[in-house]
C-alpha cells in the first residue's frame, strides 16, 4: 500500500478531517504534505472542499496548517471538475493569482486531475488562461506540462503552440519585477523541457525558434531548460549543441 492509499483508508474512519490535516500537513515546513492532500481530494466530498476554500490569505497565512486546508480545497476542485462540476473553472482560474504561492502550485495539481480524463477539454480551457495574466500564464504551462498528460502527439503539440505564445509574451511585459511575472519566468524555465521530452521533432523546432529571440528573460528561460536532466537523456548531443549557440 502506498501513502496515498494509506492515507484514504486513514480518512475513511475519521470524523473531524480539519484537525487530522493540520496536524500531518507538514507545515510549517518546507515541504507540505502532497500524498496526503492528493488523497483529500479523491475521497472527499463538495462541501468539505468549500469549506477549507475559506480559509482566505486573511485567515491562513502562508506556511502554516491552515493553509494546507486551502491548499486541500484548492485541489479538490479538480476532481469537482473532472466529474463534470466545469463551473468550478472560474473558481480556479481566480485562485491560480492568490498571494500564496502553495495556492497556485494545487491550482496546477487540480487542472491536472481534470486533464487527465479530459486533456483536450483542459487544452480548450487554458488556452484562454494562457491569454491572461501572469499568474494565469503560469497556471496554464504548469498544469499542461506534467509527463504522465503527454502521451498523444496532437494534444503536446498544441501544447508546444501555447506554450511558444506564453513565453513570446514576455517581449510584451513591462514590470520584469512583478511577482506575478518572476512567477511565470520560474515556471517557463522547466515546462519546455518536459514538452520537448514529449514530442522531441516539433519541441526542439520551436525551441530553437524562441532562442532567436533578443530578450534577455526568454534567453534565461532556454538556458534553464537546457540544464535539465531529461533533455540531456533525451538527445545530448543536441541538448550541448544548443547551450553553445545561447551563449
Amino acid at each position: 500500500m502506498n501513502k496515498i492509499q494509506s492515507y484514504i483508508e486513514k480518512l475513511h474512519n475519521l470524523d473531524d478531517w480539519d484537525t487530522y490535516l493540520m496536524q500531518e500537513s507538514g507545515l510549517p515546513g518546507t515541504r507540505a504534505n502532497l500524498e496526503l492532500m492528493q488523497a483529500v481530494a479523491e475521497v472527499g466530498e463538495e462541501s468539505q472542499f468549500l469549506h477549507w476554500l475559506s480559509f482566505t490569505p486573511e485567515i491562513a497565512t502562508v506556511n502554516t496548517p491552515q493553509e494546507f486546508l486551502a491548499c486541500c480545497g484548492t485541489v479538490g476542485l479538480g476532481k469537482l471538475v473532472k466529474d463534470g462540476k466545469t463551473e468550478y473553472l472560474k473558481q480556479l482560474r481566480l485562485l491560480a493569482s492568490d498571494p500564496r504561492w502553495r495556492i497556485r502550485e494545487a491550482v496546477a495539481m487540480a487542472l491536472q486531475i481534470y486533464g487527465e480524463q479530459h486533456m483536450e477539454v483542459l487544452i480548450t480551457e487554458v488556452e484562454n488562461w494562457a491569454k491572461g495574466n501572469n499568474y494565469e500564464k503560469r497556471a496554464a504551462a504548469a498544469a499542461l506540462c506534467e509527463p504522465k498528460l503527454l502521451n498523444q502527439k496532437e494534444q503536446v503539440s498544441k501544447v508546444l503552440q501555447i506554450l511558444e505564445t506564453i513565453t513570446c509574451s514576455i517581449m510584451e511585459i513591462a514590470d520584469r519585477k512583478d511577482e506575478g511575472f518572476l512567477a511565470l519566468k520560474k515556471g517557463l524555465a522547466y515546462c519546455w523541457s518536459v514538452a520537448i521530452v514529449a514530442f522531441p521533432d516539433e519541441g526542439k523546432q520551436r525551441f530553437e525558434k524562441l532562442m532567436t529571440y533578443d530578450d534577455k528573460d526568454i534567453k534565461w528561460i532556454m538556458k534553464e531548460n537546457l540544464k535539465k536532466d531529461r533533455l540531456k537523456r533525451m538527445d545530448q548531443e543536441w541538448t550541448e549543441l544548443m547551450k553553445q549557440k545561447i551563449k
